[in-house]
């Protein structure tokens, strides 16, 4: 079920332009002065889905915000390479250029999945680590045991399916989607704006990378303490709290320590659903 959620809004986010290549991975947008935290939006977002979390972080003195908006996503030029090495790398070189000593690093959806790439492979940079609802292996939410072959036929499955789809269909089954995952129309209508803006190629291939993608076994090697924040409601139809509790448990087994919340009052965009609760949890696991 989680499979089909995340296939649809693939396909459905995949409205775009031609990519402009050479351009960089991502930019950034900063306020704030203090200790650096970065932002990673998800799939077709705007850093601007983070503009709560700025207010309440790096408004005082204390933090200092880096919000990334990713390359193809929400009117940003596309760039030729595939997107999601290339954000590790250089978001690495980034955090090595600014000289910042280990920063918090906080990412939604694809961006969490980013998160745990950096801290994956660059350990020695990331000082804390929030994980905003996605799971290490997506293409495994259903079928624990499949193979990294199964995995990779899955994605390729899932990518000629989005590659023969037409505007009508993705533009349809978006706001079918946007409902599931986000609760306020406001909100809806600005998330359904972003992702008109982004590069079609660019989220069938980030989204199919993802998905061909194992890091059960990988996050072992994360160094940095681990907050995940999942959510359950949207599925509740199909199964429990206590089953998507479960499912994320397993997944996030191998990283020691990590400490798991289920939200009960928000969908897939926490910081749009229940900001105060995503707030309150991020505070004490940063203090």
């Amino acid at each position: 079920m989680l499979n089909k959620i995340i296939a649809t809004l693939a396909t459905t986010l995949a409205l775009g332009h031609a990519a402009a290549a050479g351009h960089p991975a991502f930019k950034v947008d900063v306020t704030g002065t203090g200790a650096p935290i970065i932002l990673i939006p998800g799939l077709g977002s705007a850093g601007d889905v983070w503009d709560g979390t700025v207010a309440h972080y790096c408004a005082d003195g204390k933090y200092q915000c880096h919000v990334l908006t990713l390359a193809g996503f929400a009117g940003q030029p596309a760039i030729a390479e595939p997107l999601l090495p290339a954000v590790e790398q250089q978001l690495s070189d980034y955090i090595a250029a600014n000289q910042f000593a280990r920063p918090v690093v906080i990412g939604h959806s694809l961006g969490g999945f980013l998160g745990m790439k950096l801290a994956i492979n660059h350990p020695e940079q990331v000082g804390k680590l929030v994980i905003v609802d996605t799971l290490p292996a997506l293409g495994a939410a259903q079928v624990p045991n499949v193979t990294p072959a199964q995995l990779k036929d899955m994605a390729a499955g899932m990518r000629s399916n989005m590659q023969a789809q037409d505007p009508a269909t993705f533009k349809s089954a978006q706001m079918k989607m946007m409902r599931t995952m986000i609760t306020r129309q406001e909100d809806i209508d600005k998330a359904l704006v972003r992702g008109g803006h982004s590069d079609r190629a660019t989220v069938i291939d980030a989204i199919a990378d993802m998905t061909a993608t194992d890091l059960r076994q990988e996050i072992s090697r994360i160094k940095a303490p681990t907050l995940v924040l999942g959510t359950w409601i949207a599925y509740k139809d199909y199964a429990p709290k206590s089953a998507i509790t479960a499912t994320f448990t397993s997944q996030y087994a191998q990283l020691k320590g990590v400490k798991i919340e289920i939200a009960d009052n928000a969908r897939h965009f926490i910081m749009y659903d229940d900001p105060a609760w995503m707030y309150d949890r991020i505070d004490h696991f940063l203090n």
